[in-house]
């Protein structure tokens, strides 16, 4: 039996992409998606389009690009798509009130994170970098508010020690997408009771900076191990040293000790380097205008030797 809801999509990446096709795979008529206008991508900066745009093309599905939602005709494809129910995963653009109402049975989010803990931009991310031991997905009625609304169904996952940000994106996207299938099923039938999120443990996923990927060598290896999780693929975590810039894609803690910064040990295993406290051995690097390595393959083309220093951070107003 084909679900009756017509259900309308508005999202961007490849997560919210895992999370369109699993709509379209439950028999759901998706009459418009939006996604964000097609941005400049790659070394030539041509115009690419999204993970999204380029599912629904590949389905023939109606495509809305607006740059915003502010006025009645950027809004004007979905309210003539008489959706009940628009689901919103990764979208990135905000939606006024008067977008959130044309839904008959409103706006349901898929969010990467077990609300009211790390609402907003990056949970996967800071997630990780804070050491949490488990995550997961919300599908939350949408307010005008940032990630506040009613939850509605969670499902939880643990935090693998090897876990980065690339690794865990992929689990809860495929989460997500099931879970907003369940979602819409029970929606359907009106089986899916709001429940108000808690006051106690809101927490904010500020947005990833390129500016926060630089090493402190000072901090505790095991905080610096989680930022390269957290920062793996995007913006990176990196070290100076020879006034080169190296970027540290896969790290973990071992026992060490000596000046923050110090190299300890430089070999095929890994790039042992001195922290707070603990070191962090770093076992896939890249140098600029190279791909990223493995410590042996790294060092064949750029040596380092114990005793040589990562550079530290200059202190703000120094």
């Amino acid at each position: 039996m084909v679900p009756a809801l017509r259900v309308a999509f508005a999202g961007t990446p490849e997560f919210a992409a895992c999370a369109l096709e699993a709509v379209l795979a439950a028999g759901y008529t998706v009459p418009v998606v939006l996604t964000q206008p097609d941005r400049p991508a790659g070394r030539g900066m041509k115009l690419a389009a999204s993970a999204v745009k380029q599912l629904a093309l590949a389905h023939g599905l109606v495509i809305d690009q607006p740059e915003r939602l502010r006025t009645d005709e950027q809004r004007a494809r979905l309210k003539e798509s008489f959706p009940d129910v628009l689901v919103v995963a990764a979208y990135g653009l905000i939606l006024p009130p008067e977008a959130l109402a044309l839904p008959r049975l409103g706006c349901l989010n898929i969010h990467a994170s077990l609300l009211p803990r790390w609402r907003g931009a990056a949970p996967i991310q800071r997630a990780i970098e804070a050491g949490d031991a488990e995550t997961g997905i919300t599908i939350m009625q949408m307010d005008v508010g940032l990630d506040t609304g009613p939850m509605l169904l969670y499902r939880k996952i643990g935090i693998a020690p090897e876990d980065t940000a690339a690794s865990l994106h992929d689990k809860l996207a495929h989460l997500g997408a099931e879970a907003i299938v369940e979602a819409l099923a029970r929606l359907a039938v009106g089986d899916l009771p709001a429940e108000a999120q808690p006051t106690a443990g809101v927490t904010i996923a500020r947005k990833i900076s390129r500016a926060e990927a630089g090493i402190d060598w000072r901090r505790p290896a095991i905080e610096l191990a989680r930022q390269v999780r957290a920062f793996n693929p995007f913006p990176v975590a990196f070290g100076q040293i020879r006034e080169t810039t190296v970027k540290l894609w896969i790290a973990h803690t071992v026992p060490g000790r000596g000046e923050p910064g110090s190299i300890l040990r430089a070999d095929a295993s890994g790039v042992v380097v001195a922290c707070g406290e603990e070191a962090l051995c770093v076992t896939e690097l890249q140098r600029p205008n190279s791909r990223r390595m493995a410590a042996a393959g790294f060092l064949h083309g750029f040596a380092l030797a114990a005793g040589e220093r990562f550079m530290l951070p200059v202190a703000e107003g120094a």
